[in-house]
Protein backbone atom coordinates (compact mmCIF):
# COMPACT_ATOMS: atom_id res chain seq x y z
CA UNK A 1 0.00 0.00 0.00
CA UNK A 2 2.77 2.48 0.95
CA UNK A 3 6.55 2.46 1.13
CA UNK A 4 9.20 3.80 3.50
CA UNK A 5 9.95 6.44 0.84
CA UNK A 6 6.34 7.65 1.08
CA UNK A 7 6.71 7.96 4.86
CA UNK A 8 9.93 9.96 4.52
CA UNK A 9 8.42 12.26 1.88
CA UNK A 10 5.33 12.95 3.95
CA UNK A 11 7.34 13.46 7.14
CA UNK A 12 9.45 16.06 5.32
CA UNK A 13 6.31 17.68 3.90
CA UNK A 14 4.72 17.80 7.35
CA UNK A 15 7.80 19.46 8.88
CA UNK A 16 8.04 21.96 6.00
CA UNK A 17 4.40 22.95 6.32
CA UNK A 18 4.54 23.23 10.11
CA UNK A 19 7.70 25.32 9.92
CA UNK A 20 5.76 27.84 7.85
CA UNK A 21 2.88 27.82 10.32
CA UNK A 22 5.22 28.29 13.28
CA UNK A 23 6.61 31.37 11.58
CA UNK A 24 3.15 32.78 10.95
CA UNK A 25 1.48 32.15 14.30
CA UNK A 26 4.57 33.19 16.26
CA UNK A 27 3.87 36.81 15.34
CA UNK A 28 0.11 36.72 15.91
CA UNK A 29 -1.60 37.94 19.06
CA UNK A 30 -3.18 35.40 21.36
CA UNK A 31 -6.71 36.81 20.93
CA UNK A 32 -6.59 36.32 17.15
CA UNK A 33 -5.29 32.77 17.56
CA UNK A 34 -7.98 31.85 20.10
CA UNK A 35 -10.94 33.49 18.34
CA UNK A 36 -13.59 30.90 17.38
CA UNK A 37 -13.73 30.94 13.58
CA UNK A 38 -16.34 28.21 13.17
CA UNK A 39 -13.82 25.48 12.34
CA UNK A 40 -14.37 22.00 13.74
CA UNK A 41 -11.87 22.72 16.54
CA UNK A 42 -12.96 26.36 16.78
CA UNK A 43 -9.91 28.55 16.51
CA UNK A 44 -6.56 28.54 14.77
CA UNK A 45 -4.91 27.56 18.05
CA UNK A 46 -7.53 24.92 18.81
CA UNK A 47 -6.98 23.34 15.40
CA UNK A 48 -3.19 23.48 15.67
CA UNK A 49 -3.36 21.96 19.16
CA UNK A 50 -5.70 19.19 18.00
CA UNK A 51 -3.34 18.36 15.17
CA UNK A 52 -0.32 18.24 17.49
CA UNK A 53 -2.27 16.03 19.89
CA UNK A 54 -3.36 13.68 17.09
CA UNK A 55 0.19 13.43 15.76
CA UNK A 56 1.35 12.43 19.23
CA UNK A 57 -1.38 9.80 19.46
CA UNK A 58 -0.51 8.31 16.06
CA UNK A 59 3.28 8.41 16.34
CA UNK A 60 3.20 6.86 19.81
CA UNK A 61 1.23 3.95 18.35
CA UNK A 62 3.75 3.63 15.52
CA UNK A 63 7.04 4.13 17.36
CA UNK A 64 6.01 2.66 20.72
CA UNK A 65 7.31 5.68 22.61
CA UNK A 66 5.51 8.01 25.01
CA UNK A 67 2.04 9.33 24.18
CA UNK A 68 -0.38 11.38 26.27
CA UNK A 69 -3.28 10.85 28.65
CA UNK A 70 -5.10 13.88 27.19
CA UNK A 71 -8.27 12.75 25.46
CA UNK A 72 -9.81 13.98 22.20
CA UNK A 73 -12.10 16.48 23.95
CA UNK A 74 -9.07 18.18 25.52
CA UNK A 75 -7.04 18.30 22.31
CA UNK A 76 -7.87 21.95 21.39
CA UNK A 77 -6.23 23.02 24.68
CA UNK A 78 -3.26 20.64 24.38
CA UNK A 79 -0.67 23.41 24.81
CA UNK A 80 -1.24 26.60 26.82
CA UNK A 81 0.46 29.17 24.57
CA UNK A 82 1.58 29.64 20.97
CA UNK A 83 5.23 29.53 22.13
CA UNK A 84 4.75 26.18 23.86
CA UNK A 85 2.85 24.89 20.82
CA UNK A 86 5.72 25.97 18.52
CA UNK A 87 8.33 24.19 20.64
CA UNK A 88 6.24 21.03 20.94
CA UNK A 89 5.40 21.12 17.22
CA UNK A 90 9.11 21.32 16.38
CA UNK A 91 9.84 18.31 18.62
CA UNK A 92 6.92 16.36 17.18
CA UNK A 93 8.02 16.96 13.61
CA UNK A 94 11.50 15.72 14.51
CA UNK A 95 10.02 12.62 16.13
CA UNK A 96 7.94 11.86 13.04
CA UNK A 97 10.98 12.38 10.80
CA UNK A 98 13.13 10.09 12.96
CA UNK A 99 10.46 7.40 12.79
CA UNK A 100 10.11 7.80 9.01
CA UNK A 101 13.89 7.73 8.49
CA UNK A 102 14.11 4.43 10.37
CA UNK A 103 10.99 2.70 9.02
CA UNK A 104 11.42 -0.41 6.85
CA UNK A 105 8.93 -1.97 4.45
CA UNK A 106 8.21 -4.77 6.94
CA UNK A 107 7.32 -2.17 9.59
CA UNK A 108 4.39 -1.13 7.40
CA UNK A 109 2.95 -4.65 7.09
CA UNK A 110 0.42 -6.20 9.44
CA UNK A 111 -2.08 -4.72 11.82
CA UNK A 112 -1.95 -2.08 14.50
CA UNK A 113 -4.25 -2.45 17.51
CA UNK A 114 -5.07 0.26 20.04
CA UNK A 115 -7.80 1.38 22.38
CA UNK A 116 -9.63 4.39 20.94
CA UNK A 117 -11.03 6.69 23.59
CA UNK A 118 -13.05 8.48 20.89
CA UNK A 119 -14.68 5.22 19.73
CA UNK A 120 -14.71 3.70 23.23
CA UNK A 121 -13.34 0.38 22.03
CA UNK A 122 -10.33 -1.56 20.81
CA UNK A 123 -9.57 -0.99 17.13
CA UNK A 124 -7.37 -3.00 14.77
CA UNK A 125 -6.43 -1.66 11.35
CA UNK A 126 -3.61 -2.25 8.85
CA UNK A 127 -0.46 -0.34 9.86
CA UNK A 128 -0.13 1.18 6.40
CA UNK A 129 -3.66 2.59 6.66
CA UNK A 130 -2.81 4.12 10.04
CA UNK A 131 0.29 5.81 8.61
CA UNK A 132 -1.76 7.20 5.72
CA UNK A 133 -4.33 8.43 8.26
CA UNK A 134 -1.65 10.27 10.25
CA UNK A 135 -0.36 12.13 7.20
CA UNK A 136 -3.82 12.72 5.69
CA UNK A 137 -5.13 14.07 9.00
CA UNK A 138 -2.23 16.55 9.11
CA UNK A 139 -3.00 17.83 5.63
CA UNK A 140 -6.72 18.07 6.35
CA UNK A 141 -6.38 20.22 9.46
CA UNK A 142 -3.53 22.33 8.09
CA UNK A 143 -5.88 23.12 5.22
CA UNK A 144 -8.40 24.42 7.73
CA UNK A 145 -5.71 26.57 9.38
CA UNK A 146 -4.64 27.80 5.95
CA UNK A 147 -8.20 28.92 5.24
CA UNK A 148 -8.50 30.68 8.60
CA UNK A 149 -5.20 32.50 8.05
CA UNK A 150 -6.20 33.45 4.50
CA UNK A 151 -9.52 34.84 5.75
CA UNK A 152 -7.47 37.15 8.00
CA UNK A 153 -5.70 38.52 4.92
CA UNK A 154 -2.50 36.58 5.58
CA UNK A 155 -0.64 34.62 2.92
CA UNK A 156 0.52 31.19 4.07
CA UNK A 157 3.32 29.67 2.03
CA UNK A 158 2.96 27.21 -0.82
CA UNK A 159 1.44 23.87 0.08
CA UNK A 160 2.12 21.92 -3.11
CA UNK A 161 4.35 18.87 -2.79
CA UNK A 162 6.22 19.51 -6.06
CA UNK A 163 7.41 22.87 -4.67
CA UNK A 164 8.76 21.48 -1.40
CA UNK A 165 12.42 22.44 -0.93
CA UNK A 166 14.83 19.56 -1.40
Amino acid sequence: MITPEYCRLMARYNAWQNDGLRGMVGGMDRETLLHDRGAFWGSIMGTLNHLLWADLMWISRLDGEEGTDVRLKGSPDFTPTPAVWAAERFRMDARIRLWADAVHALDLVGDLAWYSGAAGREITKPKALCVIQMFNHQTHHRGQVHQMLTSLGLKPGDTDLPFMPE
